[in-house]
């Protein structure tokens, strides 16, 4: 069984009359030197078809998802969706997944190298399609990891707005998905949108002859997790408030309205599936306020398995009033590292809408900001990324934006606002 171990980085010393408590979870899990077995994991990749994937990029399309069968260890189930308006499942075929084997791994490989590029984009479609093949296996072997990738190169045109929601809805919690876009054409936000939802990553491909190497290292990824459906319980005094509960390691995601209440103090946040891999979690708690002196714990934070309440690991979020400002005023280095990275993104993404707007002066504010933010933090690839999209004077460190930008540069900015990086120097409990 994978091990979890919780830390719990905070300054618990408030002032006087202070009432708000933030806390970094750090949650790491070293996973089995043994993996799960291989009934219990599933994977389906789901490859655009559209008419725009044509011009080379199904070619590359097909190496990719051949190159993601070839990863898959024996016994593990999967199929392939051919999406275009519609969802076509290409192999097995039967409305199952299919264990893979050398010769179930040629047959899908001998399916991948037929697709054509043609019809238009209805993700949502394709989506519901690999959530009907995963509950069929989820009845046969409860607890499965359940994981999905997508590939697309276009915008959800092909497919009315009420009808993606509902697939998008009908697909939560049935599996993880991790969204790759490639080329230019396609929307951000559609795709974060996918694998924020369904608790997966998203990131740009700018050449498609990258997909491949991509694929391998996803499915490889997919193929390392060993426990399924994992959640973050939090429980808070009555007299209490949880603000909010975000993930910022190792990518930002805020999991606040998704709580699924346990009872009136306890409530289940949605992690996915783990392997060996260490996450961050920002929390923040409003309690009653207290006399100098008074310590309370503001929260326990629980790691446990939904289905059965087991819990896998804890740690407390503690809250105690001082009359010492040197105490009281004092910002845990992790939560101030973290809180930096959480507007390094909002900065990221409110300056490409005002540019892309005309908004210049906005634009050039939230950008030349984020800069700074992102070299202070550490983030060599944010901070080089922003230098394709603005010009920063050395000397008086004054920004301006750069009247060209290559398209394939903004994307991969706006994608990648999201990813943080860790403290360079890992402080002291």
């Amino acid at each position: 069984m994978t091990d979890f171990t919780i830390r719990v980085d905070q300054n618990k010393y408030l002032p006087a009359g202070s009432q708000e408590v933030h806390a970094i979870v750090t949650v790491e899990a070293n996973g089995p030197v043994e993996q799960v077995s291989t009934a219990q994991a599933a994977e389906v990749i789901i490859v655009d078809t559209s008419g725009s994937m044509s011009y080379g990029k199904i070619n590359d399309a097909r190496k990719a998802a051949q190159a993601a069968i070839d990863t898959l260890r024996d016994g593990v189930h999967f199929a392939v969706i051919a999406g275009n308006h519609q969802a076509e499942v290409i192999f097995p075929g039967n409305g199952r997944l299919a264990p893979a084997d050398p010769g179930s791994r040629a047959a899908a490989k001998e399916a991948v190298s037929r697709l054509r590029a043609d019809g238009g984009t209805a993700m949502g479609r394709w989506l519901r399609r690999a959530a009907d093949l995963f509950s069929a296996h989820q009845i046969e072997y409860p607890g499965a990891i359940h994981h999905a990738i997508l590939l697309t190169d276009g915008k959800n045109e092909h497919e009315p707005a009420p009808e993606f929601d509902a697939n998008l809805a009908y697909s939560t919690g049935k599996f993880v998905c991790d969204c790759r876009g490639v080329g230019t054409d396609w929307v951000v936000a559609e795709l974060r949108r996918i694998g924020s939802t369904l608790l997966g990553s998203v990131m740009d491909v700018r050449k498609p002859e990258d997909l491949e190497a991509d694929f391998r290292a996803m499915t490889e990824a997919a193929m390392g997790k060993t426990v399924a459906d994992v959640a973050l319980r939090v429980w808070t005094p009555r007299a209490a408030t949880l603000n909010f509960v975000k993930q910022v390691s190792p990518a930002l995601e805020d999991l606040t309205a998704r709580r699924t209440d346990v009872d009136a103090m306890n409530g289940d946040y949605p992690t996915g599936s783990w392997g060996g891999e260490s996450r961050e979690y920002h929390l923040s708690v409003t309690v009653p306020p207290g006399n100098v002196g008074q310590e309370m714990r503001a929260g326990l934070v629980k790691i446990v398995l939904p289905q059965t309440g087991e819990v896998l690991a804890s740690g407390n979020i503690l809250a105690q009033w001082s009359d010492d400002p040197v105490q009281s005023t004092r910002i845990n280095p992790r939560v101030a590292h973290y809180t930096g990275q959480q507007e390094l993104a909002s900065l990221i993404q409110e300056g490409l809408q005002a540019r892309n707007a005309g908004d210049v002066e906005t634009a050039t504010a939230r950008l030349g900001k984020a800069r700074g933010i992102a070299e202070r933090a550490g983030n060599e690839e944010t901070a080089k990324l922003l230098d394709k999209v603005i010009d920063v004077d050395p000397a008086t460190g004054t920004a301006r934006l750069k009247r060209v930008v290559d398209k394939a540069d903004e994307i991969a900015l706006d994608t990648r606002s999201v990813r943080t990086v860790r403290m360079r120097k890992d402080p002291e409990s």
